[in-house]
Formats: structure tokens, C-alpha cells, sequence
């Protein structure tokens, strides 16, 4: 029974940290970054949650804005920085995203502050064989969500003509240049699209789990690991 319970549990909070692997995978595989800021976007995406929940609204009505916002961010974090970094060496890459997450950390320990955050969903728990096992529902919720943002992710790429230029540009970038396709662009759509995808992962933890400014780096090193173990 208690093999079950770490079962459950390994599987439910494995789908978030897979959520933020596929980001990382998007912007490792076309821009060859690899992005050490990744869990830093996905605390900020919980903290939006948390603001949501705090405010009286419900959290799970905070993973579309969380990813709308962060959407925004990502973009302008390329438009500032990382399309400086793109064709450079990976470990000036990796300097400069390191140098972001730094930035992101203090910037949420500012106005956040550095206390332990939930955000709240009012949802019960499943006790099953006798109370041995334990199953949170807000966790079973958010299994469920990053299932279907991770199909909704690969439906997008394979359909839409953005997405079908992201996967020509990770496939070869000159040849996509030559045919008519703007990288730059796909570049900050890609990165964007990564931290969008942070923020929804990062409501759904805020949820679940708990956060606070400077727990990003396990999202990041797992993201690492999933992509590293899974391939790009």
C-alpha cells in the first residue's frame, strides 16, 4: 500500500515537472539554449496563482492568465537579452540565463516576499484502503491538465504554420532562412511560447504544492533531467 501511495504521488507531480521538461526540450532543440531560467518562469507563473487566490478568485481560473502573462514576459526577456545569446557559444547561453533567474529570484523576493505561498483551491482529498492512501483532488486535477496542455503543445506544433516553422527551424535554420522563414521570429515565439507553458505549469503547482521566490531551481535541474533522459 505505501508502494502505491509513492506511486501516485511520484506520477502526479511527475506531469508538472514533464509540462516544464517540454519547454525546455522546445527551446534547447530549436534555439540550442539551454534555459536555466525555466524554473524561475514557473514560480512566477505560481505566484500569479497565489495572487488570484488571495484576491478571492479561484487559482484554476489563473493557468490561462498565468500563461498569457508569461507569454508576455518570455517574449520581451528574447527581445532583451537572449536574442543576443542565440548564436553564441552554449555557455554564454548558459551565463545568461543563469544571470535572468538571478534577476527573476530577487525581483519576486521584492515584491512577493520570501514566504512559503499556496494558493488555496478549496478541493478535498481521496482516502482509499482504510485512509492509508491519500490522493489529493487538486492534484489530480493538475495530472489532467498537463496532459492536456502537453497534447494541445504537440497538436500545435504538427498543425499550425507557426508550429510547423518551429520544427523546420530546429531541424535546420539556414535551410529555413533560405526558404523564407523569419528565425528571429520563430526564435522569440519558441521562447515565449516555453514561458508561457512555465506559467501554466507553475498555477498548477502553486495549487498543488507550495512556492516561494527561490525554489525555482528543482524545476529547472528536473526539466533538465526529464529532457536529458527523454531526448530532445
Amino acid at each position: 500500500v505505501l508502494n502505491l501511495q509513492l506511486l501516485i504521488d511520484g506520477l502526479l507531480v511527475g506531469a508538472i515537472f514533464a509540462l516544464a521538461a517540454y519547454g525546455m526540450a522546445l527551446v534547447w532543440g530549436v534555439m540550442n539554449i539551454i534555459n536555466i531560467t525555466q524554473g524561475e518562469l514557473v514560480i512566477l507563473g505560481g505566484f500569479i496563482a497565489v495572487v488570484f487566490a488571495e484576491s478571492g478568485i479561484h487559482p484554476l481560473l489563473a493557468v490561462p492568465v498565468a500563461a498569457l502573462v508569461l507569454f508576455v514576459i518570455g517574449w520581451l526577456i528574447y527581445r532583451t537579452v537572449i536574442y543576443r545569446v542565440v548564436d553564441k557559444d552554449l555557455f554564454i547561453s548558459l551565463l545568461a540565463t543563469f544571470g535572468i533567474s538571478i534577476v527573476l529570484q530577487q525581483l519576486m523576493n521584492q515584491v512577493f516576499g520570501a514566504d512559503v505561498r499556496v494558493a488555496n483551491a478549496d478541493l478535498g482529498s481521496w482516502f482509499l484502503f482504510g485512509g492509508l492512501v491519500v490522493v489529493s483532488q487538486v492534484k489530480v486535477l493538475s495530472f489532467f491538465a498537463c496532459l492536456v496542455l502537453a497534447l494541445a503543445l504537440v497538436w500545435f506544433l504538427k498543425t499550425s504554420r507557426l508550429g510547423q516553422a518551429i520544427r523546420a527551424t530546429a531541424q535546420n535554420a539556414r535551410a529555413a532562412r533560405v526558404l523564407g522563414i523569419n528565425t528571429d521570429r520563430v526564435y522569440a515565439m519558441t521562447y515565449a511560447l516555453n514561458a508561457a507553458i512555465c506559467g501554466a505549469a507553475g498555477a498548477l503547482v502553486a495549487m498543488a504544492y507550495t512556492i516561494h521566490p527561490y525554489i525555482g531551481l528543482p524545476y529547472t535541474i528536473r526539466s533538465f533531467m526529464i529532457v536529458v533522459v527523454a531526448g530532445l
